[in-house]
């Protein structure tokens, strides 16, 4: 934070604890389910990997073995990675709280002797149990057979329940009660369909805080949100002051319908707002990797790795972020017209010349490239500007050099 800003967000609210806050990378699983996406090769996911142990995530979801052998084959190879490569990394896996679907899981852990999590979902909210025709008997006698069998596999368990942000708390108490004495870990507080607002979000994570206490405290809570209603990072901000301990999102927010929480976003937040310290120069080659891999483009004003994410052309503002460059101040150029430090994940602010630009445009353009600048050059570049209808490309520039 430059010293000149007087920062609003910090009054009145308590310091936030460095390192309380762990992250689940969704992007190998809940963010493949996009239905615009293309499914990476195998080598595009490894490198997706690499990159998500790169930026300090904590866990990633690398598949759901349960769909089929295609899947539990990438699985493998992914836990294999993380083993030859002793990658940080820790791995899970999801299934449906079905003991089909975790013993693919328990089998890929013991060829590869690594301790993969398993992610076991449920649907909760009763909107759920009477469209699928279930009773809430039978999801506790689900529960509590197939998070007994993973425990008795030696899988670690988190126990997530789909529309959890639809759900009475009184179906909330039963299944975590259930699921907490057949062994899970951890539990999932889902926002499946993104219903949830900041303050929804923060009640839910409260009551199941509540739940665990009940139960003898012990047990992790995750938050899992969804960006229906654009609530993505906000409602995973409030679970987290709510008592959150483990966040979920997937690179450029990709994900069934609309999406998952970016965890781009997440990140950059949790670091500006004091919760994480991470070094984030990756995170534009994470996100640019797997908007490649999965044929997502990632659109030019998308906040922090878009295209248009630290660039002007507007006179005014251009002009004060010339000046600041004139001072030879990096944190002031990265202040004084940015909310998010250009640096802080490799980039820098960017000056371009288009209709609304003032002539200091064109001679910054120029000096930054190391061109001669004469008052002639100036005033051709410079009415081609106000003639355009947008910003001038390099090659248009260049042209006017003669």
């Amino acid at each position: 934070m430059h010293p000149l800003i007087y920062d609003w967000n910090r009054v009145g609210t308590p310091a936030p604890v460095p390192g309380a806050v762990m992250l689940d990378d969704e992007t190998l699983r809940d963010g493949l389910q996009s239905p615009s996406v293309r499914c990476p090769t195998i080598e595009e996911k490894l490198r997706i990997l690499h990159l998500i142990d790169r930026l300090g995530i904590d866990t990633a979801d690398i598949g759901l073995p349960g769909a089929g052998p295609h899947v539990v084959r990438d699985v493998e190879r992914l836990a294999r990675e993380i083993v030859d490569q002793r990658l940080n990394v820790r791995a899970n896996c999801a299934a449906r709280t079905v003991i089909a679907d975790i013993r693919p899981i328990a089998e890929i852990s013991q060829r590869t002797g690594l301790a993969i999590e398993c992610c076991a979902f449920i649907g909760s909210s009763p909107l759920r149990q009477y469209a699928e025709g279930w009773s809430l008997d039978q999801l506790l006698k689900l529960t509590e057979e197939a998070i007994a069998f993973a425990v008795a596999e030696g899988l670690p368990v988190m126990y997530v329940t789909e529309d959890t942000t639809r759900a009475d708390p009184d179906t909330l108490r039963k299944l975590y009660s259930a699921a907490i004495r057949a062994g899970a870990s951890r539990v999932c507080v889902a926002d499946t369909v993104g219903h949830a607002t900041p303050a929804g979000a923060a009640a839910v994570v409260r009551c199941v805080a509540g739940i665990v206490d009940e139960c003898g405290g012990g047990v992790g809570i995750d938050w899992h949100g969804h960006r229906d209603r654009e609530f993505g990072v906000i409602n995973t901000l409030a679970a987290l002051d709510a008592g959150a301990t483990r966040l979920h999102g997937a690179a450029i927010g990709i994900g069934e319908r609309v999406g998952n929480t970016p965890m781009d976003t997440l990140l950059v937040n949790l670091v500006l707002m004091g919760y994480l310290e991470r070094d984030l120069s990756a995170l534009p080659e994470y996100c640019e990797t797997v908007s490649a891999a999965t044929g997502v483009p990632i659109p030019a004003n998308y906040p922090v790795v878009g295209r248009d994410a630290f660039r002007t052309a507007t006179g005014v503002h251009a002009a004060a972020v010339i000046k600041a460059f004139r001072k030879q101040d990096l944190a002031l150029v990265d202040a004084v017209y940015s909310g998010v430090p250009a640096t802080m994940v490799g980039r820098e602010q960017q000056i371009e010349v288009g209709p609304m630009s003032g002539k200091s445009n064109v001679v910054f353009w120029l000096e930054k490239r190391g061109l001669a600048v004469t008052d002639d050059l100036v005033e051709r570049i410079f009415a081609k500007a106000k003639g355009s209808n947008c910003v001038l490309s390099e090659e248009e520039i260049l042209r006017e050099l003669g």
